[in-house]
């Protein structure tokens, strides 16, 4: 049997009989010629063939000769194919996937994802996805962190009690974890630096185009930090990797899309909150939409950066483990990442002396019992750290431009969706 190329490959085998599989794309019928466009991860590639051609995604194995033709996809067909039918769809996809655009709504998209992420417009943002991960990994690991795995079902509900998914853990109570944000400043203790990618839980009843009840989270944590800005350095070489990752590895997908990639500056501009504040003309203790839109809109004409980072929030909006800034107590060592209009980021420096914590739950009116999984490591030394979490379905989603998260995640669950 000669072994199998891909679509890309064909072009370095003209003159040879090769085999291709994927799935029909197209049928085309002429008088005297007719056509199939096999479709398989990378690309299309064109048969000439007869009568009797086998229906729309049947899975398909053609043999042929690689013939140039500068009108077919990547400018070659194959010809005197030998077609093989491997499967038959049980029924006609729900709209048609070889059209350029896709025509249909959201909610058909997202009721019939196994079939509709085929269409090469709905599937380039989850390369896109998928780069992006590849890069963020590639970056800390250069950077000296080593990659963790945390539970996602956990015993107490600490960090957002109201927000949390409970279920049935062998009779006892548990939640489907927030954040992987207490054991990755664990793990800080026994790495010093590391970094996580996986599912977090949000049971938070919104319906808008940011919010999902399970994204995936790039998480990170380093030791032995002076301040909040070493997090912020080194955010910025993640979000430089995996635009440099997105670059090389999902190219044909940007392109298919139209995109223009940011450039990430060597230093990101960064804003006090008191001065978004007063940039704003705002007196409230958080930014809302419209504010970071502004913002970012400011960014770009001050400083020709898509990218900003707004530090020193109030403490008041930020965890309990939290550090202050000592010169202003009031005021946080943690900050924001704002990226083309939207909060991307949320990171800053952390809490590392068990009495901190102490202190900090008494100062909220909050037992420590709760939380004393948590604090254990802290008690046994705790280097100065700090961390990051960046949202994946919402970063590709501003790459992108999508109007609505959704069209970033393959199987999104939100207030209303479980299925498919």
């Amino acid at each position: 049997m000669i072994s199998r190329i891909l679509s890309a490959e064909l072009a370095e085998h003209t003159g040879r009989r090769v085999t291709i599989a994927g799935w029909v794309h197209r049928r085309r019928h002429l008088k005297s010629v007719s056509f199939l466009v096999v479709r398989d991860r990378t690309g299309l590639a064109q048969v000439v063939t007869g009568s009797g051609l086998p229906g729309e995604e049947s899975v398909v194995r053609v043999t042929g000769t690689v013939t140039a033709r500068p009108q077919a996809p990547g400018g070659v067909e194959l010809t005197e194919p030998e077609i093989e039918v491997l499967a038959e769809p049980g029924a006609p996809p729900p709209f048609d996937l070889y059209r350029p655009v896709v025509p249909a709504a959201l909610p058909t998209v997202l009721d019939h994802a196994p079939v509709a992420l085929r269409h090469p417009r709905l599937r380039a943002p989850l390369e896109i996805s998928a780069a992006s991960v590849a890069g963020f990994r590639e970056t800390l690991d250069r950077l000296g962190f080593t990659e963790i795995h945390t539970p996602k079902i956990v015993a107490s509900a600490t960090e957002s009690g109201a927000n949390v998914f409970g279920i049935d853990y062998f009779g006892r109570p548990a939640y489907l974890a927030q954040s992987p944000q207490f054991y990755k400043q664990a793990m800080v203790g026994v790495f010093e630096r590391v970094y996580e990618v996986g599912p977090v839980f949000r049971a938070e009843p919104h319906d808008t185009a940011r919010h999902l009840a399970q994204y995936t989270s790039l998480d990170a944590e380093l030791g032995f930090v002076a301040d909040h800005r070493d997090v912020m350095a080194v955010l910025r070489e993640a979000v430089a990797g995996m635009l440099a990752s997105v670059r090389r590895r999902a190219a044909p997908a940007v392109e298919l899309l139209g995109l223009t990639l940011p450039d990430v500056p060597a230093e990101i501009p960064a804003v006090h909150f008191t001065e978004a504040q007063r940039l704003t003309s705002s007196g409230e203790p958080d930014l809302d939409p419209a504010q970071e839109r502004w913002l970012s809109e400011w960014a770009l004409r001050e400083h020709g950066s898509e990218f900003l980072f707004v530090t020193g929030y109030p403490m008041a909006k930020r965890p309990f483990y939290t550090h202050p800034d000592p010169a202003r107590p009031a005021y946080s060592n943690g900050f924001d990442l704002l990226f083309r209009g939207l909060e991307l980021v949320t990171g800053g420096q952390r809490l590392h002396r068990y009495e901190d914590y102490t202190a900090a739950l008494a100062a909220r009116g909050e037992p420590v019992e709760p939380y004393e999984g948590y604090l254990q490591a802290f008690r046994y030394g705790m280097p100065p750290h700090g961390g990051f979490a960046l949202g994946l379905e919402r970063w590709t989603a501003r790459l992108t431009g999508a109007a609505n998260i959704r069209e970033t995640t393959a199987f999104p669950r939100d207030l209303h969706r479980l299925s498919p």
